[in-house]
């Protein structure tokens, strides 16, 4: 069975024809999360928007029946290797001890600093548990 959410509570609508996630196989795949607020307002600062932009992709996942938790996977796509360090930051504390396989990279988006896309385990989070080797 496939489920394809439109759009998370919390969250500005979609701008094209996709969904924000799709639940398939006990995953969820998201969407590229940006830093836009729900009423469409970036914050100022690179550091605010990697909270506003994660803070979107919590909201996704746990409107899936997932959570930070839970996530294997990270693709995060910056603007600048400046903004390394600054996203380092502000993602450690936001994920903590759970810390996902990630990809980053550099690449030009259009008017936006940084897109934030994962894939998580639905349902029991122990199941995803593991030691480390």
């Amino acid at each position: 069975m496939i489920r394809r959410i439109e759009t998370a509570p919390g969250l500005a609508p979609s701008i094209g024809p996709y969904s924000q996630a799709v639940v398939a196989n006990g995953f969820v795949f998201t969407t590229g999360q940006v830093p836009f607020a729900a009423d469409g307002i970036t914050p100022e600062a690179f550091e605010d928007q990697v909270r506003t932009c994660l803070g979107n992709l919590r909201s996704v996942l746990e409107t899936a029946g997932s959570g930070i938790d839970q996530v294997v996977k990270v693709n995060a796509y910056l603007t600048a290797p400046e903004q390394r360090e600054p996203f380092n930051r502000v993602y450690a504390d936001f994920f903590g001890e759970a810390k996902p396989a990630r990809t980053t990279v550099c690449v030009s988006i259009w008017d936006i600093s940084l897109e934030v896309e994962c894939v998580a385990v639905v349902g029991d989070s122990s199941e995803a548990e593991g030691g480390t080797a």
